[in-house]
Parts: structure tokens; sequence; C-alpha cells
């Protein structure tokens, strides 16, 4: 490697030295076929690239490309004016074979080059380079923006993000540079012409001044020399300025150049027979050769019908053989057809034909989207990913009604009408409206369903106005909610370990299986779901159970600890204001429900006679019906004993019941007891 770098800077240092060193036309033949060689190699690299990137040396190579030929420039113009036009046998084989030993056609062929590098290939390439640095630039924020989105999503890892980030900065740092360096190839193009004249000039001075020679004798020795070094030196600075353009043009390109200029020239091959019949008609007009012309365009039209079929051919090769219908009963004698009959959706939702204008995105139905931006606020806000949704049409239930089913059974139903909205009265409307009465499918909230003409009506009286789609949705959010703990499966608790991984490694490997197992998490997770807490903080909930497992068993015990680490999520979820509304436990009815606790390998219970029972049941309803003109849904404060024991005894009767335990709310919140559950023991 050290080798390799030391032949390469004996390179570069040696162009500068040839200005100053003397050069025997024999080695600068070598040079000069050198500089040749190394410009068709740029020129052919730049072609099989497939972006800017992969030759990010490119500028550099720039300016030492054109350091090279400047020095073989002043060595050349000294042997020319020196030794009297020899300047070796390249030089030479270009002022007399490729110009003919003209020298007017050599000049004008020689300014035509310069022109088209100086003004066409190399000003465009200038061009491009400066608009795609500065919009690179601009797009910068932009691009770091969607990394930082990606990583954050999970769908890139760190690693990828610092070299997406190092590529941006890459490419912003290279079209700079090549902004830059494209001055380079505009200056050796002025140089080149200005040698030329030089070189013209003082060959006439020395020729026929100072060695006395005619005019065709100069213009035969130096003349001729002189457009040929012209000649010599512009085929490679062409070739490297046309690399240049195509390397800044490639950022639309996958493929390289060769495969890109087929695959999209030959993409369509109607064009070619069309071009074809123009170009015939040009055999019409007089003094044209006919014969070329005819050749074209039969070759135009040929090729362009042989292109079609062979196009025809890769599609139906590509589209696949349609399978020959067979009847349900000899499809179902595969017995793997059957096995697919045994795959039971999470979510599904079936909708009425009526109700298909909402979910069918090709008729503006929007419920697809919402249920995208749905999961993205049930993962915030939960912390779990909601499962993908099966959506059905279902011919066989009422055209307005939809069915929301959880692992194949119906759980919820509802009805909406399309062209109508809901309008739900909150206790504050100031003028009843004309509708048709209904039921809020969601919470069970009276409700009626007016037409569009009314909305702005209703909404000025009061009533809060919510259109069909809203009405589904809210009622599918309520859904998933209250069946999020079925919803949780093991799968679904390893992708979220294999989420906290990324941020959290040691965690999940110190605890995961070897403390806590992926099916003991999962029921402390759905216990908590199954009570609304979210599971977001998933380190606190591994940490907590890490601790406690190692003497209690019993998930649901441990689910309790859990919520006690997870106490500023549950304050911030049933606290506001720095207070909580509760409705305490008796002293005696706690100690009655710790004292008929039962325990046993499989977990513990509290054994209540049924009489007992119905009394607390009794006093719990009345307490919570006493107290709803002041909060709707009160929460049961109880020791942190007995809330277990509690939730499940009135679990059966009262399902939304919220039951904390004093350990599970903020010391700096205020609560204000609104009553108290007392039963009658004896």
């Amino acid at each position: 490697m050290k080798l390799k770098n030391s032949i390469v800077l004996l390179g570069i240092a040696s162009a500068i030295v040839l200005i100053v060193i003397p050069l025997n036309p024999v080695v600068l033949d070598l040079m000069l076929i050198l500089n040749i060689t190394m410009s068709l190699s740029i020129f052919l690299i730049s072609m099989y690239i497939k972006e800017p990137l992969e030759f990010s040396i490119f500028p550099s190579i720039l300016l030492i490309t054109t350091l090279f030929r400047v020095a073989l420039n002043i060595s050349s113009t000294r042997l020319i004016l020196g030794k009297g036009g020899e300047a070796g046998a390249v030089i030479k084989t270009f002022g007399q074979f490729v110009i003919g030993g003209n020298a007017v056609v050599g000049i004008i062929i020689f300014i035509i080059l310069v022109i088209v590098q100086f003004i066409v290939i190399t000003k465009g390439a200038e061009r491009v380079a400066e608009v795609a640095a500065r919009f690179t630039l601009d797009a910068m924020p932009g691009k770091q923006m969607a990394i930082d989105a990606d990583l954050n999503s999970g769908l890139i890892n760190e690693e990828m993000a610092k070299e997406r980030r190092l590529k941006i900065q890459r490419e912003a740092d290279f079209y700079g540079s090549m902004d830059g360096a494209s001055k380079f190839v505009k200056g050796d193009a002025i140089l080149s012409i200005i040698i030329v004249f030089i070189d013209i000039i003082a060959g006439s001075i020395i020729g026929i001044v100072q060695e006395g020679q005619t005019f065709s004798e100069v213009l035969q020795k130096y003349i001729i020399a002189t457009v040929g070094d012209g000649l010599v030196s512009q085929l490679p600075s062409l070739m490297i300025s046309t690399a240049m353009g195509m390397i800044v043009t490639r950022a639309a390109s996958q493929n390289n150049l060769g495969e890109d200029l087929t695959k999209q020239f030959t993409a369509n091959p109607d064009v070619f027979p069309i071009v074809g019949f123009i170009v015939l008609l040009l055999a019409l007009i007089p003094g044209f050769p006919k014969l070329l012309i005819i050749a074209l365009a039969s070759a135009l039209i040929l090729g362009g019908i042989y292109l079609k079929k062979r196009v025809e051919k890769e599609i139906a090769a590509d589209v696949p053989e349609a399978p020959v219908p067979v009847t349900e009963t000899e499809y179902y004698k595969n017995t793997e057809n059957i096995y697919s009959l045994l795959n039971i959706e999470p979510i599904e939702v079936e909708f009425g034909y009526s109700l298909l204008p909402l979910i069918d995105e090709s008729k503006g139905g929007g419920f697809i989207d919402r249920v995208v931006m749905l999961r993205r606020q049930f993962a915030t806000e939960v912390g779990m990913v909601i499962p993908s949704v099966r959506l059905r049409d279902n011919a066989a239930i009422n055209p307005n009604q939809y069915i929301i089913k959880i692992k194949g059974e119906e759980v919820a139903r509802g009805e909406v009408l399309v062209n109508y909205h809901l309008a739900m009265n909150p206790g504050e409307v100031e003028e009843e409206i004309e509708g048709i009465e209904t039921v809020e499918p969601a919470f069970g909230l009276p409700a009626k369903w007016i037409t569009e003409d009314l909305v702005d009506t209703a909404a000025m009286n009061g009533y809060t106005v919510i259109d069909p789609l809203s009405v589904i949705l809210t009622h599918f959010s309520e859904v998933v909610k209250q069946h999020a703990h079925e919803l949780l499966s093991r799968q679904d608790v390893a992708s979220l370990l294999d989420n906290l991984k990324k941020t959290n490694k040691s965690i999940v490997e110190e605890i995961v299986p070897d403390i806590v197992s992926i099916g003991d998490l999962q029921k402390i997770l759905s216990n908590l779901l199954m009570e609304r807490i979210p599971i977001r903080d998933l380190a606190t909930i591994l940490e907590t159970a890490a601790d406690y497992s190692g003497t209690i068993k019993d998930t649901d015990l441990l689910t309790e600890y859990v919520r006690q680490a997870l106490r500023r999520t549950i304050t911030r979820k049933f606290a506001s204001d720095g207070q909580i509304k509760v409705i305490l436990l008796n002293p005696d009815l706690e100690n009655y429900i710790i004292n008929n606790v039962k325990k046993t390998e499989h977990g513990s219970y509290s054994m209540i006679a049924p009489e007992i029972l119905q009394k607390i049941v009794s006093s719990h309803v009345n307490e919570v019906s006493r107290v709803s003109q002041y909060i709707s849904n009160p929460v049961i404060l109880a020791s942190p004993i007995v809330r277990l024991y509690y939730k499940k005894l009135i679990e059966q009767f009262i399902p939304d019941a919220v039951v904390l335990s004093y350990n599970e709310i903020e010391p700096s919140v205020q609560i204000q007891s609104l009553g108290t559950i007392s039963v009658d023991l004896s």
C-alpha cells in the first residue's frame, strides 16, 4: 500500500518537474501517449459508474490531468521552437496525417475543438455541477430529517443512519468540488489557444528572422507542428471534459451509461417506425441521396418492428399462466388448501354494501388512511402496535351496518347512514333539531342522524356533530382499547423487545428469558392493557418484574408491583389539575376481603359469600350513581393489598370500573374523597 501511494505521489510531482526539465522527443511521445491513455480510461470509467460518488476522486484527477497537459504543452513548445518544429512522432503525425498537412485546416479544426469544449461541454457541465451543488445543500435538512424519522421508526439502525448522513455530506462536497474543478478545464482551453498563437508567432519570427526561411518553409516546419501539438493536447482534454459532463448528469441513473442508454432508448419501439417513415419522406426532396435515406429508413422501420416483437415476447414470458379452474371439491382435495381455512385474523371489520364508499380508496374513501393514523396514535399513547386490520364486505348484513370481529368472533356492531351526520347533545343544546333518533355506537349515548344542510345549524345550537367515518373509527378505537389485552400476542411482545433492544440492549438480554419469560411478560402486559394502563415504558416494566420475580411467581401480583412503578403514568391518566376525585373503601370491607383471600399454587383469589358479594356490588353501584353528578367515571381507591382482589370481585359485574391503590398515585396529587363504599357484613 505504501509503495502504491509513493508511486502516485511521485507521478504527480513529476508533472511539475516536466515544466522545468527539457524532454527528449521520444520521452515526449511516451508522455503524450500516456496522456491520451489516461484520458481515455477516465472517459470510459465515467460511462460505467452508476452514481457520481463512485468516482468521487474525479475533481482531484481533473486538476492533476490539467497540470499534466500544461506541462506537456510547455515541453512540446520548448521542442517546437528550439529544434525547428521537431517535437516527436506523435505531434508530427497529428500535424501531417490528421490535418493532411494543411495548417489552415488544422487551425480551424483546433479552434472548433476548443470552442466545443469551452462553450458547449465545459460550460454545461459547470452549470449542472453548480445547480446540483446548490440543490443538494438546500435538500440536506430535509434528507437529514428523513434519516432521523427512519431511525426513530426502526426502519434503519444507527450504523445505516451514519452511512446515509455521510453520503449526503459527500454528495454536497462532491458537487461543490466539481463546480470549482470545472474552472480548471476552462482555463486549460484558454491556455491552449494562447500557447498555439504564441507558438505560431514565435515560430514565424524564429524561422523568418533568425533562420532566414521563407513563409512556406516556416508554415511547413513550425505552424503545422504547433497545430498538431494543439490537437494532441485538446483531444485528451475533450475526453475529460465529456467525462465531467457525464458524471454530473448521472443523478437519476441506476445502471451504467451503456445499460441505461440501451434500455431506455429501446423502451418504446413504436417510435422507430414512425421516425423511419418521416426520414423516408426526405427522399422526395430533390438532390438528397435517396439510396442512403431509403437504407436508413428501412433499418429504422425493421428495427422498430423487431424490438416491438421482442418486448411483447418478454411481457408474455413474465405473465404467469392462468390457473386451470377447478371445482371447490377438487380444490380442497389438497390438504394444504384446507389449512388456509384455519387462519384467523386478529381484527376484522365487515361492512354492508352501502358503507363501501367509505373504505374504497378509488372512490375517495378514507377509512384505511384513518386506521393508519389510529395505529400511530395508539402506539404513541398505549405503547402497542395495532395488528393489521382485515376489511371485508358482507352482503348478509344490513347495508348500513358494520361488524367488528376480534379473532374471528363478533364483539361489536353499529349502524351509520352514509349521507348523514351524527349529532349528539352534550347537555347544553339551545334548540332541538330534527333528525333520526339513534344511539351512538361507541359509548351508547343518545344521538340523531341529521342531513348535510343541518350540520351548521346543529353546531351553532350546541350539538357535537360527527361524520359517518369518524363514528366508525371512534367505535373501532374503543373496541381495540377494550380488547387490546387479547390482541397482544407473544410475537407482538417479542417485537416490542426487539424495538427496545435498539436503545437498551443490555436490559433485554439480561432479563429475558433468564429472569422473566416472554410468556410471563405477556401476561403482565395484558393485565395492564386490560385496565387500560399504557405499556410504553417497557424498560421500567421489565426492571420491576425482574426485581420481584425471584420471590413472587404469581403474574397478577407481579403486575401490582409494576403498576406501582408506573404511578406517574397512572397519575397522569386519571388525575387532572393536580387532584383526583375518588370513592374510598370502608376499612372493615377491606379487612373482610383480605381475610377471605385464598392462596393456591396457581395464584390467589378472594372467597366471598354470594350474599356479601351482592351487597358489595349494590353499594358500589349506588355510590357511583350518587357521585355521577360530580364526575362521570369516579376512581375507586383501595389499599395496595386489596386493590387486585376488589377489582376481580366487581369486574364481572362492572367491567369498566377503575380501581387504584394509594401506591399508584403520586404523593404530590391531592386526593378528594366523594364517598365511601360500605357493606353490612353481619
